[in-house]
């Protein structure tokens, strides 16, 4: 489904009983709401309403001219709650999803009764520009994600996953090729410029935040960092797992993710 957002649409996928409480879920840089798909059967079977949303210039939502911010991202998923008329939600984001769910939570907590940030960071990495650099060059100059798709696939995911999952495999690499370029640029633009070290003290939203042991991307370091500044947050780690814990290792993750729910519910 659409929503018109002042002459764009923005994409969503809203499923379960209409009374029911609602878990909110957004997607990494490159990826769309179909990450999400090892999580929907649980979570319909235990009640729960999930909307999964796709991020400006991802998915089926259409892209806006960059760079973007965070909070431009987090209004994005406020102003799909409104049209919604859904009031709180359980908040579920990985990788720029966390990033954005942490913005969110400082601009709109009153709207959350919980939030999960998976495989994400509190801040800018220190070196990112560098290590962006040959990314945002390849994709400005085939005007395409599809070069990287293959260095993303390894980074997302260990290498026992592919003869494991070959068509997972290949719905995800496939996805990271159809993104926006403009989509990715923008988004890359935020990931670049983004500091809440200094706000999330005042974060009072229950937190989980939760972390593949290999993840490169985003290091568990930056996780732990998440929970040890916000109050009372508590940090899961996922062995073996590299930056799609909830792909690769969906049973672990999914014991996780309902057991942190129904705590909440």
């Amino acid at each position: 489904m659409l929503i018109n957002l002042a002459g764009r649409s923005l994409y969503y996928d809203l499923t379960g009983p209409e009374s029911a409480q609602v878990v909110c879920f957004t997607h990494s840089l490159a990826s769309d709401s179909g990450m999400w798909a090892e999580q929907l059967p649980p979570l319909l079977a235990a009640g729960y309403r999930v909307l999964r949303l796709d991020m400006r210039g991802h998915g089926g939502s259409d892209p806006v001219p960059g760079p973007y911010t965070m909070a431009q991202l987090a209004d994005d998923v406020a102003a799909a709650l409104d049209f919604l008329g859904i009031e709180r939600v359980q908040y579920i984001g990985l990788s720029i999803g966390g990033m954005l769910g942490q913005a969110f939570a400082i601009a709109h907590g009153r709207r959350l009764i919980s939030a999960m940030l998976c495989d994400t960071a509190p801040q800018t990495m220190s070196g990112a520009r560098d290590a962006w650099a040959p990314r945002i060059e390849a994709v400005t100059k085939a005007n395409s994600v599809a070069p990287l798709g293959d260095a993303t696939m390894e980074r997302w995911f260990t290498d026992a996953f592919k003869p494991r999952n070959p068509g997972r495999w290949k719905q995800i690499h496939a996805t990271i090729g159809g993104t926006s370029p403009a989509g990715y640029l923008g988004c890359a633009a935020a990931i670049l410029d983004f500091d809440f070290t200094a706000k999330l003290s005042g974060v009072r939203t229950p937190t989980l935040v939760v972390c593949g042991a290999d993840d490169q991307g985003t290091p568990p370091a930056g996780n732990r960092r998440i929970a040890e500044l916000v109050p009372g947050a508590r940090y899961e780690e996922i062995a073996k797992a590299r930056h799609f814990p909830n792909v690769e290792f969906p049973d672990v993750f999914n014991r996780l993710m309902m057991s942190w729910l129904d705590a909440h519910r």
